[in-house]
């Protein structure tokens, strides 16, 4: 044995196989060091003390090398295990990274557009409809359509004939009457046809789908420092999160970072409203702006408050059970006890799994105030969300939370903007205070831009507590 006798080949060889783990600890420490820092997840003041004790590893794993006898190998030891971390360290890192931008940064909005037939028909294909006399409509999302049925003649070959219709519902109608043989329009319009056909979906077929994607305007990335506005919308499809529908959930979410303050605002689904740049004049339902895509969803509430909405998170219902069981559940305070989708809530705090935090959410016909409460409910749901995720504890597990939701929720926050976010959170530590709040009006059966004549249930805002409201939003933005 030559104890690291240097004058020994074979020690000597020892030396430069010890000094070459060492090195690679050296060149891992450094680029987890620096993909740390561009990650920008991780605070300053937490990567000083995490490279220190990188370096103060390092020097004892490189010292032992020159010991005589076998106390070298308690340094290739040290310098394995912590090349072990690091290596699971980077790998955290770049798949962060990876998922944050994912989930951001939604440039596009999808709009499914189909060709619908009734449910007897034996059509399997396009090509089997290649005949048919197809139904298109006039009133809305003319351009999606108009595309659509260049990519229906390109399909089958020839110019197929079609009947013109002032509605969407007048469409469907001509379609299950038998004067047309097929349908043609976007998907998020059926939920409009519903309203006014009952049944409809089960007596009709999807035949043929097609999705068309367009670019949504991107804003300057912002200063996460400074207050902020976010529309949070609940749409009421499983499917590709991108895809457009009514929007069920709106939420507002007022943030001022400096003083740590969050305003939860829910306006009703009915809400009776100009959707800017699509209704003119005319009215409908705040729900059915989500038809046209979540811009004119932030547009209709932006010129409702009178403020500007800088973020978006699109969920559905998918995402909420998603969000929830990946946080480990939430504790959720109700203001009642009832019983929903097979679950006692009781008054006062539950705790709540994600298909229990969805059905909480969702009910609404227990309460006497029905729609305003579900809202008030959606928002109880939303602030324990909130208040588990703005813990240290979660947020350094945010790689596995952001993995398990990454496809049930889109936003336009790019993802540097949502690791400052983080990295300030983590940095600070503090506890947030949420205020919820949330509009009211009077309900009415009124006609609405996009069901034509078909009179809806709708619900006239109370412009008195929309003012209150707007006043609250900009007292929490200016740090009051």
């Amino acid at each position: 044995m030559c104890g690291r006798d240097w004058s020994s080949d074979v020690c000597s060889s020892d030396l430069v196989g010890g000094m070459s783990i060492v090195f690679v600890q050296l060149v891992l420490s450094v680029l987890f060091l620096v993909l740390a820092r561009e990650n920008g997840m991780i605070p300053g003041k937490y990567l000083v003390p995490i490279g220190a004790g990188l370096l103060v590893f390092f020097g004892i794993a490189f010292g032992l090398q020159f010991l005589r006898g076998k106390k070298y190998i308690v340094g290739l030891v040290i310098s394995i295990l912590v090349d072990l971390i690091l290596v699971g360290g980077i790998f955290s890192i770049y798949k962060a990274d990876k998922l944050l931008v994912q989930v951001g940064g939604a440039t596009y909005k999808t709009d499914s557009m189909v060709v619908v037939v009734r449910a007897d028909d034996s059509a399997k294909t396009l090509e089997d409809a290649k005949d048919y006399r197809y139904g298109i409509q006039t009133s809305v999302d003319v351009e999606n359509t108009d595309k659509m049925l260049e990519d229906v003649e390109k399909n089958v070959g020839r110019t197929v004939k079609v009947e013109e219709y002032s509605t969407i519902q007048e469409e469907a109608e001509a379609l299950l009457w038998g004067r047309i043989d097929a349908a043609i329009y976007n998907e998020a319009l059926a939920s409009v046809i519903e309203e006014s056909i009952e049944d409809y979906s089960s007596q009709v077929k999807v035949l043929y789908q097609y999705g068309i994607k367009t670019e949504i305007v991107q804003e300057e990335e912002k200063n996460m420092e400074e207050p902020f506005n976010v529309y949070i919308s609940g749409i009421d499809v499983s499917g590709a999160i991108s895809t457009t529908s009514r929007s069920d959930v709106n939420i507002i979410m007022t943030v001022n970072p400096n003083t740590h303050k969050i305003l939860l605002t829910s306006t009703p689904r009915d809400y009776y409203v100009t959707i800017p740049g699509v209704s003119g004049e005319q009215r409908d339902k705040l729900t059915h702006a989500g038809i046209y895509g979540v811009d004119k969803s932030m547009e209709t509430l932006e010129n409702l408050y009178g403020i500007a909405l800088s973020y978006y998170a699109r969920v559905n219902f998918t995402s909420l059970m998603t969000i929830v069981d990946a946080l480990g559940g939430v504790d959720v305070n109700s203001e009642y006890e009832f019983t929903a989708g097979g679950y006692q809530f009781n008054k006062g705090v539950n705790h709540l799994d994600g298909k229990a935090a969805l059905a909480f959410s969702r009910e609404r016909y227990s309460f006497q105030d029905g729609d305003n409460q579900r809202g008030r409910n959606q928002e109880a749901v939303l602030t324990a969300i909130l208040n588990k995720a703005m813990s240290p504890a979660i947020l350094l597990n945010a790689s596995s939370i952001i993995s398990s939701v990454s496809d049930s929720v889109e936003t336009n926050m790019t993802s540097d903007e949502m690791a400052k976010f983080i990295n300030m959170q983590l940095s600070e530590g503090a506890s947030w205070q949420i205020e919820s709040t949330a509009a009211v009006g009077t309900g009415d059966t009124q006609a609405c831009f996009s069901s034509g004549s078909q009179p809806l249930y709708v619900m006239w805002p109370d412009e008195a507590t929309v003012a209150t409201i707007s006043q609250k939003m900009q007292q929490v933005l200016g740090g009051q």
